[in-house]
C-alpha cells in the first residue's frame, strides 16, 4: 500500500458506487458467472479480485499490486490505490465496502467520473468472488485510518470495523476459495503467473509482485517497456529482422470520450502472423473492430510507402495476407463503453474504433517508415517474397478449397466417414498410425464416429511457408476431411464435425505427433479452438487384472488405486471368514504379475489395444476422458508454441529443463 494519501481522492467517495443488482443466485449456479468450477474458474477468481487494482492503476492511483499465495490455501490481493470507500452508501444506508463486496455488478467501473475505463472479463466483480469463498477479509486504508470486514460465503460478519490508523492507502482482499463449490481450491503458480505477466506488459507504470509462501517463489513483474517488451518476449524464441516499432495515439471525442491506441509490431523470419489483441486489458481473441483498423491501415500506409519508393515491381500486388507473414503485433485500446460480440464475446464491435484506430497506425507507421528506410525497405522485401509464395501456393490452395467442398464420396479415400451428417451429432478422430486407425474403425459407433488415420508426423507448420504445408499429404487431408478451410477462407459454419478429437499413444513420440496437430490448429485453424470443437483423447496407460476382471487406469494414481482397493477386498473377504481383522495392504506396485495374482501390464501405443478394448476406454462417451483444448492466454499459447515449434534450439532446451519436473510418464 502507498505511502501517502493521493490527491484526487475526493472524486472516488461513497457516491461514486452505482448499484445495478442484489447478488443472487452466484453459489447456486457459479458457472454462469465464472465460467466452470474447475481449475479455470478458480484462477478466474483471482482475476476479478486484481481487475480491480488494475482498475486503479488505469485511473491513475495505484502503482503496486502484490498476490500472495498463502500456506494456508487462501489468496490475498493488495495494491496501493485510494481504498474501497468506507462510508454510508448514498442508497443502500450501509457501509460502501460492504455494498462493493455483497452486490452483484457494483462498482466504480458503472461511475465514468471514477474510472474512464475499466476492465473485468464480465463485471461480476469482486462480490462474485466473495460469495464462492468459504471466508474473505477486506482490510482497506484510507483518510488515514484502517478499516476491516470478514464474510463467510458472502455474508458479513459484522459491520465495517475500524481497526486503526495508517498513513498508507490501499485495499487489501484476502480469500478462501470454497472446497464444497470447486473441484479443486489449489492454485497453480504458472496460471497465476502467466495473466499478471500479460497485466503487466499492458500496463508498464506498475510493478506487479506474485509470492507464493507453499514454495518460497517470488516473482515481481515490470516491463517499464510496454508493448515493446511484450512483443520482444512473444518472438524471443524466433529472429527478429528488425526492431519493434510503437504507434502510439489518443483520441478524444466531441463529448470529451478519450480513445487511447497502443500498437507495437515488428517481423521475424518466421511465416506466420502473431497478432494479440486486448480491449481494457481484455484479451479480444477474436479480435473486432480494432485488429480490421490496424490491419487495413497497415497494408494501405506499407502499399503507399512501397509505391512511393519504388520497391516493388509495377506488376507485383502486395495484399493484406503478404503483410502478415512473420508479422508479430500487439495492438492494444482502452475504450470508455467497450461493445463486445462473437461466440466467446471476446470480439470488439464498437465501429468507432475502426477508424481511430487506422488513423492513428496511418499518420504513426508513415513516420516511422521515413524515420527508418532501411527497416522498411526490409519489411518491403519480406512481403515481396511471401507474395511470390502466395502465388506459387495458389495452385494448391484451390485445390485443397475444391476438395473441402464436395460431396462425402470424393473425401480423402482414409477417412472412414460416420451416417450423420449434422455437425453438433458427430465427432472425427485424428488417429496416430494406421494399426490404431483400424482398431479405431472397428470399435467405433459409425452412426457419428469418423475415423481419420494419420502416417507418421506431419509437417512442422510453425516453420514452412503455405506452399510448402499444401504439399504435404497428411495436411491436405486434414484440411479436406474437417471441411473449414483456412487463413482467409476459413469457415467456421462448413466445419463438418462437432468435436474434433486428437488420439495419439502416451508416448515420446505421441506427444510430438500432438504437438505437430495442436501447432497446425492454432496456426491456421484457431477458431475452432475458441469455439470448443478441439479435444485430446485419453487412452489408458495400465490395465490391471484379476481373474477374469480387468481394470484400466489412467496415471499411476489411478494404477496404484485399483490395485489397492482389490487387495483390501480380498482382505476383507478373508477377515469376514476368519472373523479376524483386516490385515494391512501391501503397497508394492509392480508391472507384471504379482505373488496376488493381479496382473499389470501398461500400453506402449494404441495399436496394442483391440477394437473392444479401444471402445470401452477411449471413445464409449459414456465411460472415456476427453481434455478440451482452451487457449486461456493467447500471449503465453505464443511463446510456448514458438519456443516448441521454432527455430531457436536454446529457448527449447530451458523450456524442456525447467519443464521436465512435471513429466509423470516417459518412454526414451
Amino acid at each position: 500500500m502507498s505511502d501517502n494519501i493521493q490527491d484526487g481522492q475526493q472524486s472516488y467517495s461513497e457516491d461514486s458506487i452505482k448499484v445495478l443488482e442484489g447478488l443472487e443466485a452466484v453459489r447456486k449456479r457459479p458457472a454462469m458467472y465464472i465460467g466452470d468450477v474447475g481449475e479455470r474458474g478458480l484462477h478466474h477468481l483471482i482475476q476479478e479480485v486484481v481487475d480491480n487494482s488494475i482498475d486503479e492503476a488505469l485511473a491513475g492511483y495505484c502503482r503496486n499490486i502484490m498476490i500472495t499465495l498463502h500456506a494456508d490455501g487462501s489468496c490475498s490481493v493488495a495494491d496501493d490505490g485510494r481504498g474501497i470507500p468506507v462510508g454510508p452508501h448514498p442508497v443502500k444506508k450501509i457501509s460502501t465496502l460492504e455494498v462493493v463486496m455483497c452486490t452483484l455488478h457494483a462498482g466504480g467501473k458503472f461511475d465514468k467520473n471514477t474510472y474512464k475505463v475499466s476492465g473485468g472479463l464480465h463485471g461480476v466483480g469482486v462480490s462474485c468472488v466473495n460469495a464462492l469463498s468459504s471466508d474473505m477479509t477486506v482490510t482497506v486504508e484510507r483518510e488515514g485510518k484502517m478499516y476491516q470486514q470478514l464474510y463467510k460465503m458472502g455474508v458479513p460478519q459484522g459491520p465495517v470495523t475500524e481497526i486503526g490508523t495508517s498513513k498508507r492507502t490501499g485495499t487489501k482482499v484476502q480469500f478462501w476459495p470454497d472446497a464444497s463449490i470447486f473441484k479443486t481450491v489449489e492454485f497453480r503458480w504458472d496460471k497465476v503467473s502467466d495473466r499478471l505477466r500479460e497485466l503487466a506488459f499492458l500496463n508498464p507504470d506498475i510493478t506487479i509482485t506474485l509470492a507464493d509462501e507453499r514454495d518460497g517463489q517470488k516473482e515481481d513483474f515490470a516491463f517499464r517497456g510496454g508493448l515493446v517488451d511484450f512483443v520482444r518476449y512473444v518472438d524471443a524464441a524466433t529472429t527478429a529482422l528488425m526492431k519493434p516499432v510503437l504507434m502510439q495515439g489518443v483520441h478524444t471525442s466531441e463529448s470529451g470520450i478519450e480513445t487511447v491506441v497502443d500498437i507495437c509490431f515488428e517481423y521475424n523470419s518466421n511465416y506466420s502472423e502473431t497478432l494479440l489483441s486486448y480491449v481494457n486489458n481484455i484479451n479480444t481473441a477474436e479480435g473486432g473492430t480494432h485488429v480490421s483498423g490496424f490491419r487495413s491501415a497497415l497494408t494501405r500506409t506499407l502499399n503507399a510507402y512501397a509505391g512511393a519508393n519504388n520497391l516493388v515491381k509495377k506488376d507485383v500486388n502486395l495484399t493484406g495476407e503478404d503483410f502478415r507473414e512473420g508479422l508479430t503485433a500487439i495492438v492494444s485500446v482502452k475504450v470508455a463503453e467497450p461493445q463486445f460480440e462473437g461466440q466467446t464475446k471476446t470480439k470488439l464491435g464498437n465501429g468507432d474504433v475502426e477508424g481511430i484506430v487506422r488513423s492513428i497506425v496511418n499518420e504513426e507507421l508513415a513516420k516511422a517508415l521515413d524515420a527508418n528506410p532501411t527497416t522498411a525497405k526490409r519489411i518491403i522485401e519480406k512481403a515481396t517474397l511471401a507474395a511470390e509464395a502466395r502465388l506459387a501456393a495458389k495452385k494448391s490452395r484451390e485445390m485443397v478449397r475444391r476438395k473441402s467442398a464436395l460431396e462425402s464420396a470424393t473425401l480423402p479415400g482414409k477417412l472412414a466417414d460416420c451416417s450423420l451428417r449434422s455437425p453438433e451429432d458427430t465427432e472425427v478422430y485424428l488417429v496416430e498410425g494406421d494399426s490404431a486407425g483400424g482398431s479405431a474403425k472397428q470399435g467405433r459407433d459409425r452412426r457419428f464416429q469418423a475415423i481419420l488415420p494419420l502416417k507418421g508426423k506431419i509437417l512442422n507448420v510453425h516453420k514452412a511457408r503455405l506452399s510448402k504445408i499444401l504439399e504435404n499429404e497428411e495436411v491436405r487431408t486434414i484440411f479436406t476431411a474437417i471441411g473449414v478451410g483456412f487463413g482467409d477462407d476459413f469457415d467456421i459454419a462448413k466445419c463438418r464435425y462437432g468435436k474434433i478429437i486428437l488420439m495419439a499413444d502416451a508416448d515420446v513420440d505421441g506427444s510430438h505427433i500432438r504437438t505437430l496437430l495442436l501447432t497446425l490448429f492454432y496456426d491456421y485453424m484457431p477458431d475452432l479452438i475458441h469455439a470448443g470443437r478441439l479435444y485430446i483423447a485419453q487412452p489408458p496407460l495400465f490395465k490391471i487384472k484379476k481373474g477374469r476382471q480387468e481394470y484400466y487406469a489412467y496415471n499411476e494414481s489411478e494404477r496404484d488405486e485399483i490395485i489397492t482397493r482389490i487387495r483390501r477386498e480380498k482382505a476383507e473377504r478373508k477377515a469376514a471368514r476368519s472373523g479376524q481383522a483386516v490385515e494391512e495392504v501391501e503397497e508394492i506396485i509392480e508391472e507384471g504379475a504379482t505373488a496376488d495374482g493381479i496382473v499389470i501390464s501398461r500400453f506402449k501405443g494404441l495399436g496394442e489395444m483391440n477394437p473392444e478394448q479401444l471402445w470401452a476406454t477411449t471413445m464409449n462417451p459414456e465411460t472415456r476422458t476427453l481434455l478440451q483444448v482452451t487457449i486461456e492466454n493467447a500471449a503465453e499459447a505464443t511463446h510456448v508454441f514458438d519456443t516448441l515449434m521454432g527455430e531457436k534450439v536454446e529457448p527449447r532446451r530451458e523450456f524442456i529443463e525447467r519443464n521436465a519436473q512435471y513429466v509423470r510418464n516417459l518412454d526414451v
